[in-house]
């Protein structure tokens, strides 16, 4: 089964993290965000909404294809006077032409196919004021695979289950077939990245194996039926032995640029 971002009971599935400071040290390195009006494509919960908020953002929009993840984001938002949350589609962009300096789509791609990337780098690019910014963060088959550790819990996934791997084959990118399609949409000045993104600390196996069992944040779980799902976490429980322990992803991030 897939992950249904429609069903209520899934709709906080993408809250309640903490922002790892390094994202936040990235996205300043990378575009200057103060007085900026920002679109956060697929904003699921908010929590990068209200990132953009404290970074100094003149007005945020975030969007996100799920009615539910809407209201949760709306119910969560400690910036009302900066943060809106809309309903839409980022394959049909509900605003007009020049409207934001810098948009984010974060964790987006994957769930589009691959014959649709153009059409929604050519919205973003359309969305964007002249000389804007587009900074797409998700993770390639290579971020994906690499092995299971300390860190990179995702990696005992595909080591426990190899079917997954074909579920991750199927709705990853290759980095050259995003970096076409910007080109192709018309963005300039390109530039790729990866980071080692803390997921969350957990001070307990408890903690680790309560997050799991609920799927949190982990849309690729929902392709484990529940007894899968309990074989994973006993899995995970005999490779991984010290506490505190602090997961990590790593991601791809693209920056590019609407010019001339």
């Amino acid at each position: 089964m897939n992950m249904d971002f429609h069903d209520r009971k899934n709709s906080s599935s993408y809250t309640n993290r903490q922002i790892d400071t390094l994202w936040l040290d990235t996205i300043k390195g990378l575009v200057e965000v103060k007085d900026k009006k920002v679109l956060d494509i697929g904003c699921g919960g908010g929590l990068y909404s209200a990132c953009f908020a404290q970074l100094g953002a003149k007005q945020v929009i975030g969007l996100d294809f799920s009615a539910e993840m809407v209201k949760t984001a709306e119910n969560e938002n400690m910036y009302p006077d900066i943060v809106s949350f809309r309903q839409g589609n980022a394959l049909d962009i509900p605003l007009e032409e020049g409207q934001a300096d810098l948009i984010l789509e974060r964790a987006v791609i994957h769930h589009i196919k691959e014959s649709d990337l153009l059409t929604c780098f050519s919205e973003a690019h359309r969305v964007l004021r002249e000389q804007g910014t587009f900074v797409i963060q998700d993770r390639t088959v290579e971020d994906c695979f690499l092995h299971g550790s300390h860190e990179h819990i995702r990696g005992y996934f595909f080591e426990k289950f190899p079917h997954l791997k074909d579920t991750e084959l199927k709705r990853r990118h290759t980095s050259e077939a995003v970096t076409h399609a910007l080109e192709k949409a018309g963005f300039k000045h390109i530039h790729e990245q990866h980071i080692w993104e803390e997921r969350r600390k957990y001070l307990s196996m408890d903690q680790l194996r309560e997050d799991l069992l609920a799927r949190k944040g982990r849309s690729l779980l929902h392709a484990l039926s529940d007894h899968e799902l309990d074989e994973l976490v006993t899995y995970i429980e005999d490779q991984v032995k010290d506490f505190p322990l602090v997961e990590k992803d790593r991601w791809t991030i693209w920056k590019a640029e609407k010019a001339v």
